[in-house]
């Protein structure tokens, strides 16, 4: 039952949708609930998943990779969206820690933000429209759920670089359990979608490593500029790690633009 209130804390923290009344409400849980960071990805999966089936049956399929990343988008309230935007316009901005920091703070989005953001939603609307129908499915169903287990190994890995923040009730130490725990929910979506062929092995396996290897990039950044990681920060890798995934998926059904 405690685990269930802990999966419900992450739930009322990452998105918009309603919790039972029973979960009740204990500030310590968030420092546990990080854990089922990439659950909630499945969660958001499977509305994203179900918004693009149900799009595809009336809809082409650009419209029904916007009709599926609109309520992505909704359902999390643009939580991760408004993190890379943030992370843009500090890094991009930014030549001190403090300044990074400061920028990241304001709420007002600015060129590098804006632009960024322009960028990461093209890329990933043009990639999942460019995939076959039961691909795309498939590439959502993974992809939300690593994405977010990438953003968590920062949680397990990094210091948190404020003193108070979004994210500083999830900010302290995952243990190596808590973080195998958030790395196992992840496994029976990829299981599915190689069970029913929706992508190739080969495109599950370029995407973690690619979404394993931008994480560590992203993460090196974060250290090197602010000295660890915000949630702003962790927003950045969930979105760059979950396109990554939908470019690798892309690529391995050999889709280049030159023969």
């Amino acid at each position: 039952m405690h685990q269930l209130r802990l999966f419900f804390t992450a739930l009322q923290f990452f998105t918009r949708l309603p919790i039972p009344r029973w979960v009740g409400f204990d500030p310590a849980w968030l420092n546990q609930a990080s854990r089922y960071f990439p659950l909630v990805g499945v969660v958001v999966a499977l509305i994203t998943a179900a918004a693009y089936a149900l799009a595809a049956w009336f809809l082409p399929a650009p419209v029904a990779v916007v009709v599926s990343t609109a309520a992505g988008i909704y359902v999390t309230g643009a939580f991760h969206e408004d993190g890379f935007a943030d992370m843009c316009d500090g890094f991009g901005g930014g030549m001190t820690t403090e300044r990074v920091l400061e920028i990241m703070k304001d709420s007002r989005i600015g060129a590098y933000g804006a632009i960024g953001t322009i960028c990461m939603l093209a890329l990933k609307l043009t990639t999942l429209a460019m995939l076959p129908p039961w691909a795309t499915i498939g590439a959502l169903l993974v992809a939300h759920p690593l994405s977010r287990l990438m953003a968590t190994s920062l949680i397990w890995r990094l210091d948190y670089a404020r003193a108070e923040g979004k994210a500083k009730p999830l900010a302290q130490k995952m243990s190596g359990a808590e973080f195998l725990v958030a790395a196992l929910t992840v496994v029976p979506s990829a299981l599915l979608v190689i069970w029913l062929r929706w992508l190739p092995q080969a495109a599950l396996l370029s995407g973690v490593i690619a979404a394993a290897i931008a994480a560590w990039w992203l993460a090196r950044m974060c250290v090197r500029r602010i000295g660890g990681y915000t949630g702003d920060c962790l927003g950045a890798v969930q979105q760059v790690s979950e396109a990554v995934f939908y470019l690798c998926a892309l690529a391995s059904l050999h889709h280049n633009a030159l023969p």
